[in-house]
């Protein structure tokens, strides 16, 4: 028979290769994450400097498909101006296209997704992890309001104490250690609550509110109207008991940072204080805190690393006074 008379036979097709990173070249996905990061986030930056250099590149990788899926899901750049929001439960399946073909080894078209790929496969990501992180997004395309503050933790957890747990695990925590990885939780919990704290008149602005209703209606506040400056006082007194919630899970936090070596520890602790010490100054500030925004100046930062190395050396931080009771089962819904 002919070549032109031969059957035409489905399994004859090149069926496209299953690789980490979608087949991309390493080094070139790091630069591009390192890039991004850089552009990013300033802090987070500076933290991951303090990593040794595998776990460096692998937290740059993991950072860039973070800032790629946010800016996805707000239509926006490098956490910019928000976009258009018509079309958000489209973007939100985008990301969970790209992301499962990530985890599957095909290429993306995007580096940030086959950067998620890439690191997922060295460090043992699994689905459920990069899930958890997802369905935070979609709360927000549904323009999700915490009615109480197991609703406001619920929140925190997906779209910080998630990217927490990932991070452990690039870190080398085993995927299993699930104690560990309840106290990475508590380290992302911390640091989202220090942003909704800093946040709250910026967030209002961009039609959003992620104070627990419950809490507004013990101050007997009118729906929308948190941030008008005859309630600084109320707004004042709601930040300081979201800065009571980053102490507690922030003095949680410390008990895994333990366990780590000792470079992932010392950035975890220096990105903990730097992160807490954002909702102490919201709560020093007073009904005043959002007149600017408030930053953590760059030599306090470095200072706070100092601290940090001291406290990663000795390795022996301070517990919470009563027993930690709560774990990821507590903030993802059965």
């Amino acid at each position: 028979m002919s070549d032109k008379a031969r059957p035409f036979v489905l399994n004859e097709l090149r069926a496209t290769p299953s690789v980490p990173g979608g087949g991309r070249n390493r080094a070139a996905l790091v630069e591009k994450a390192r890039v991004a990061i850089r552009e990013g986030s300033h802090s987070f930056h500076a933290a991951a400097r303090l990593f040794d250099k595998t776990t460096r590149e692998r937290a740059w990788l993991l950072y860039a498909w973070c800032r790629r899926c946010d800016d996805i899901a707000d239509n926006q750049h490098m956490g910019g101006e928000l976009g258009d929001q018509s079309d958000a439960k489209q973007r939100i399946a985008k990301i969970r296209l790209l992301t499962q073909r990530a985890l599957d080894g095909y290429p993306t078209a995007d580096p940030a997704f086959d950067a998620f790929g890439l690191v997922a496969s060295e460090v043992g990501i699994t689905a459920q992890m990069a899930e958890d992180v997802i369905a935070g997004f979609e709360l927000d395309a549904d323009d999700w309001r915490p009615r109480t503050e197991a609703d406001m933790l619920r929140y925190c957890y997906h779209v910080a104490g998630a990217v927490g747990v990932m991070m452990a695990v690039v870190m080398g925590v085993d995927p299993k250690d699930q104690d560990t990885l309840d106290r990475a939780n508590d380290l992302g919990l911390a640091f989202q609550l220090s942003n909704i704290a800093r946040d709250i008149v910026e967030d209002d602005a961009a039609g959003r509110c992620y104070l627990p209703i419950q809490w507004l209606v013990e101050q007997d506040i009118e729906p929308g109207q948190h941030t008008k400056p005859h309630h600084r006082e109320e707004l004042a007194e709601m930040a300081a008991r979201l800065v009571e919630l980053v102490e507690k899970h922030e003095a949680a936090a410390r008990v895994g940072a333990e366990r780590l070596p000792f470079r992932s520890r010392w950035a975890v602790l220096s990105a903990a204080r730097i992160y807490g010490a954002i909702g102490r100054k919201v709560r020093e500030r007073g009904p005043e805190a959002w007149n600017s925004r408030t930053v953590v100046p760059r030599w306090e930062k470095a200072l706070y690393g100092m601290r940090a190395f001291l406290s990663a050396a000795i390795n022996r931080e301070k517990h919470p006074d009563g027993e930690i009771t709560w774990g990821i089962k507590d903030f993802r819904p059965s």
